[in-house]
């Protein structure tokens, strides 16, 4: 059996951890062999260039050294972790891929979307999600979810709104153009219903 691969989308507060970790739970009792990951991060070298990229001290970080640590933190985490489960059949799913890159670096610190992209591509070897699911929400909205939740704040986090907002505009713009893979899910309703939503997507896609 050919693995699968899923990401999950979305700016800050947009809820994705808690929809990724319920449906791990949900596609394990369906007798799926699930890996729950994130990025940056997913394998102890990918965590520590997190580290480097959130942490709150690197305000004098470069665009293109941002663009290119994520991407880094990404080659190490698909050679790690992702690339041998898929090879396993096992379904990935993912806390932010390099769509992530490409609306947070290409377009909202303006390095363009296909000049990152073409970076990813490289870092990758191609490999794209079979399936990508971004969670819409304002950023206002998310920004005030974190806030309520008391979730320490990173070095993204603490950026000012009208950055937020670019982030956003950049994900409507990449899943306009890449519309077979991504789909667009209403994340300002309920949890409930944002799942349900999330979760029809993917039964559908794995034909459950």
């Amino acid at each position: 059996m050919k693995g699968i691969f899923i990401t999950f989308e979305g700016g800050e507060g947009s809820g994705k951890t808690t929809i990724i970790k319920r449906l791990t739970e949900e596609l394990t009792q369906k007798g799926y062999r699930v890996v729950c990951t994130r990025e940056p991060g997913g394998s102890k070298i990918a965590e520590g260039i997190r580290n480097i990229i959130l942490d709150k001290e690197n305000t004098e970080m470069d665009y293109m050294t941002e663009a290119l640590l994520y991407a880094a933190s990404r080659a190490q985490h698909l050679s790690e972790k992702v690339k041998p489960a898929l090879k396993e059949g096992k379904v990935v799913l993912c806390d932010r891929y390099l769509d992530s890159s490409l609306a947070y670096q290409g377009y909202a610190r303006g390095l363009g979307i296909d000049r990152v992209y073409d970076i990813n591509l490289y870092a990758t070897e191609g490999l794209l999600p079979n399936l990508t699911l971004f969670v819409d929400i304002a950023p206002s909205v998310g920004l005030d979810r974190i806030k309520q939740n008391h979730r320490e704040e990173d070095r993204l986090d603490k950026e000012k709104i009208d950055f937020h907002e670019r982030v956003h505009s950049g994900y409507l713009e990449v899943a306009r153009r890449f519309p077979e893979r991504i789909k667009v899910v209403d994340g300002e309703q309920s949890v409930e219903e944002v799942y349900a939503d999330v979760q029809k997507i993917i039964f559908d896609y794995l034909g459950v």
